[in-house]
């Protein structure tokens, strides 16, 4: 085990900012409820406050449309399971949107993902003909803005423009790992609803946020108090929510650093496939978010390489890490229709605010090592 860590698994959850840090130690001295009138309470509240203030700018919407949650799990639950005549979703969405898709007991139409990993718009089309043919009820269309394993970013805008044409349809995006990595206005995306977690921005994990159109409601997911204008209720997470807004405005300051991570990663990619010709980007002909490469050596299984790596002293990914202990191929993969030896043999190395040029300088020499060990492999086979 090498005595230094490479971490290139920030798609998993990115280093905390030490903006977030402070703000949340400042936080720690905020002994009053944020609810209660007196002064105690009024600065817990200044806080929550203030870090909406900087959640809401992150995305140029106004204070009062981000509900703060658990995470971005609830976020898309409290959506999904809102009590919908279909649900218009793809398969390489995350679990979070799928499980309470199908757990809803309505009718869900699965719109198609073409080889690069993108969801075509022509199949948004053919799938809310589906559901108008079907219900006559409330439609839900659930599309990512990125996806998690591969980078690739979905026509979130170009969705909400069919979207506006078919009426009675919300549009709900989760941006979880598109925020802080590319620019994103919500008026902008053209969507009525949208998820955020803090842990993927340098935030601290255990918090998140829903991003509601300005007039949109839909009926809380947690009852039982008056919180986040009835919205979710329960006590805020005073000190979460301050590193949260901290980490937004680092992000959103960031942005123009993501040039310099987009040329990481592409050394990260231009030499890993010159060391191992046989190995294949995922979604490479696609765009993709700058930080994100999903890389597949056919040969070897995803979890051997995740092992292999951590004994070299890097963290990278297999996929989503809510699902990183499961045993099969990716479903974001399958979702792609790509043959099941690559799809079993990709990894994930996505990179952030902390990355320099000698961690992608040590994941190529273990690229290199483990590369050449499985062709002198073959050779000897």
């Amino acid at each position: 085990m090498s005595s230094t860590r490479t971490y290139l698994d920030h798609n998993a959850t990115a280093p905390l900012r030490p903006e977030a840090r402070a703000a949340m130690l400042d936080a720690l001295d905020a002994v009053g409820n944020p609810s209660s009138v007196h002064a105690e309470g009024r600065k817990a509240r200044a806080i929550v406050e203030e870090a909406r203030e900087r959640v809401a700018d992150l995305l140029g919407v106004a204070p009062s449309q981000v509900v703060f949650t658990s995470g971005a799990t609830e976020a898309n639950c409290s959506v999904l399971r809102a009590g919908w005549g279909s649900i218009l979703v793809s398969g390489i969405e995350h679990e979070s949107v799928l499980a309470p898709a199908r757990a809803n007991g309505c009718d869900v139409i699965e719109i198609a993902t073409d080889a690069s990993g993108a969801v075509r718009v022509d199949a948004i089309a053919a799938a809310l003909e589906k559901a108008s043919a079907r219900n006559s009820e409330p439609a839900l269309l659930a599309l990512q803005v990125a996806n998690n394993e591969t980078g690739v970013v979905q026509p979130v805008a170009a969705a909400a423009a069919l979207a506006r044409e078919w009426g009675d349809l919300v549009l709900h995006t989760d941006a979880v790992q598109a925020a802080g990595r590319i620019p994103l206005m919500f008026d902008e995306l053209g969507v009525d609803t949208l998820s955020l977690s803090a842990h993927k921005l340098g935030g601290p994990k255990g918090v998140g946020a829903l991003v509601l159109k300005d007039g949109l409601d839909i009926a809380p997911l947690v009852i039982g108090g008056g919180q986040e204008r009835r919205r979710r209720a329960g006590t805020e997470n005073v000190i979460g929510i301050a590193g949260f807004g901290a980490a937004a405005s680092a992000a959103k300051q960031d942005l123009a650093d993501m040039s310099r991570i987009a040329e990481l990663r592409g050394r990260l990619e231009r030499e890993a496939l010159e060391l191992a010709p046989g190995a294949r980007v995922i979604g490479a002909d696609a765009p993709r978010l700058p930080n994100t490469t999903c890389l597949a050596l056919p040969g070897m299984a995803a979890e051997t390489l995740v092992i292999r790596f951590d004994l070299a002293g890097i963290a990278i990914s297999a996929g989503a890490a809510c699902s990183s202990g499961k045993v099969g191929a990716s479903t974001v993969l399958a979702a792609m229709g790509l043959p099941d030896e690559l799809a079993r043999s990709a990894i994930r190395v996505s990179l952030g605010w902390t990355t320099t040029e000698q961690d992608i300088a040590a994941f190529l020499a273990a690229w290199s090592a483990i590369a050449g060990s499985q062709q002198q492999h073959r050779a000897v086979a």
